[in-house]
């Protein structure tokens, strides 16, 4: 890790003409924006295919891409869809993402490229086609499947299928492979699209010396690909009902804790398989993105159990995991790795040592260095440089919007310690970030633009009205990147 420094910001809060962010133009813009300001690092959250919620950490897949994520003008570019087929009579909200209509209109016309591509694509797209579905063969055959079967139930949870198809027993495993043939290869073709546009758009941020830090959630949804082929390496009954499910006690951000319902894995079958459905998973991930944040960390340490059919997480327990010797495995299969470890929350000694045995950067939130007057692990004074230092991160407020709830107390301590200017106090936090000893600094576009608790793009705990958050182009301007560029010139960051 160099010292370096860049911007949280997804992909759907990327601006554009269709309702959500997309790999298109405008994610190559903001790439160029990077470059201007100086910057080396673009964060975002994981690219996974969204589910109930439209958390992106709640996908159908731990591999598969959002085909939401796909750029429309690409594929009238590749002549799979017509200028003319594209949205023009619909009116989106240029700040926030409308989840339900942008799948309504989307899906449709995503159905339209994939039959073109089936009766024009040339064959060496169809051979480059073929080998993508071989090479990525061990996920893709069973996300295809899933999300066919899906459609099939009309969006159906795999819990509620029929008892056959949810046991996965091989008779109606091979008749419904029959009936759903065509839209298991569209499930293929969205996929190749996908990867396609996404390494085309990481090769150009790579080319231009920007870096791509992205997010693995440690565990999977429990409507997934990833459970419902793999039930074994779950925490799953003889019906594949689950014992119990994953969360966390409670906390800064809920009293009742957050039951975040995810199956928890066997670490026993891990453990006697070599960990290898881990190691398939972080292999993949870092096709996609150059350095890796797996979120909750904590959870490789010792985990929060919570009996399955609980309410609220607060009768959980915690149960010890086997970080060590998955990430000795991880490390002998694929060599050592670049991944950040988001050590935040209930922090134990075992976490700490756990993270600092493997030279695994943590994080420091700068926001929580001044929620009170006793000194914390999240003041700059005791960082170290292993570190990746944010002003905020997705589940935090904007920086302006916990400015403007501070107590006085806590706006005393940030004029002691860094004579904060109470006229730009967002400016004031990302240059204080930037000049810490942290090798990485990073801060949501958001707290560049000055952005209010209105902008904010998650809240832990709360199932639903998030992750919308989107900025208009003209917002962006000359004069942030070269603000930025100053300011990461100064702090030795570029």
């Amino acid at each position: 890790m160099e010292r370096s420094s860049g911007i949280l910001l997804h992909i759907t809060s990327l601006p554009g003409n269709y309702g959500i962010g997309t790999m298109g133009k405008e994610a190559y813009h903001y790439v160029d924006f990077l470059v201007e300001s100086g910057q080396k690092l673009w964060q975002i959250l994981p690219l996974g295919h969204t589910g109930y919620g439209d958390s992106p950490f709640q996908c159908f897949s731990a591999f598969a891409g959002n085909p939401l994520l796909i750029n429309l003008e690409k594929l009238v570019e590749k002549k799979l869809l017509k200028k003319d087929e594209l949205p023009g009579n619909l009116s989106f909200d240029p700040e926030y993402v409308d989840f339900g209509t942008v799948v309504d209109y989307k899906y449709p016309l995503l159905g339209k490229a994939y039959q073109r591509f089936k009766k024009s694509a040339s064959r060496v797209g169809q051979m480059q086609f073929e080998k993508f579905c071989i090479k990525n063969k061990l996920w893709l055959e069973d996300y295809a499947f899933f999300m066919a079967l899906k459609n099939h139930h009309e969006g159906k949870p795999w819990s509620e299928w029929d008892q056959e198809i949810k046991l996965r027993k091989e008779d109606a495993m091979n008749r419904y492979r029959d009936h759903l043939g065509d839209q298991i290869n569209f499930f293929r073709f969205l996929q190749y699209v996908f990867y396609h546009q996404w390494l085309e758009l990481k090769s150009y941020a790579n080319i231009n010396d920007i870096k791509i830090i992205g997010d693995m959630p440690i565990y999977v949804a429990f409507d997934s690909a990833d459970a419902w082929a793999n039930p074994e390496v779950f925490q799953f009954d003889e019906n594949m009902n689950p014992r119990a499910v994953a969360g966390v006690p409670p906390d800064y951000f809920s009293e009742t804790g957050q039951l975040w319902g995810n199956p928890l894995y066997d670490w026993n079958y891990l453990k006697e398989t070599g960990f290898q459905w881990w190691i398939d998973r972080i292999k993949a991930n870092l096709l996609l993105y150059d350095f890796l944040r797996i979120d909750h960390f904590r959870g490789l340490a010792a985990y929060w159990e919570v009996p399955f059919g609980e309410k609220t997480a607060i009768k959980g327990k915690w149960v010890d995991a086997p970080g060590e010797e998955l990430l000795e495995a991880i490390n002998e299969s694929l060599g050592i790795l670049p991944i950040i470890a988001e050590d935040l929350g209930v922090i134990t000694p075992d976490v700490v040592e756990l993270r600092e045995k493997f030279e695994l950067p943590g994080m420091k939130i700068l926001q929580f260095a001044f929620d009170t007057a006793e000194e914390n692990d999240f003041i700059p004074h005791n960082y170290d440089k292993n570190s990746v230092v944010y002003t905020g991160t997705h589940d935090n407020d904007t920086t302006l919007g916990r400015f403007l709830e501070s107590t006085e107390e806590e706006k005393q301590l940030m004029r002691d310690y860094f004579n904060i200017d109470e006229n730009d106090p967002v400016w004031s936090f990302i240059r204080l970030a930037w000049a810490s000893v942290s090798n990485m600094a990073i801060t949501p576009l958001q707290d560049i633009l000055r952005l209010d608790s209105s902008a904010r793009m998650n809240f832990p705990g709360k199932p639903s009205g998030y992750w919308k958050w989107r900025y208009r182009s003209e917002m962006l301007t000359a004069e942030h990147a070269l603000d930025l560029l100053k300011i990461t010139q100064t702090f030795g960051r570029r």
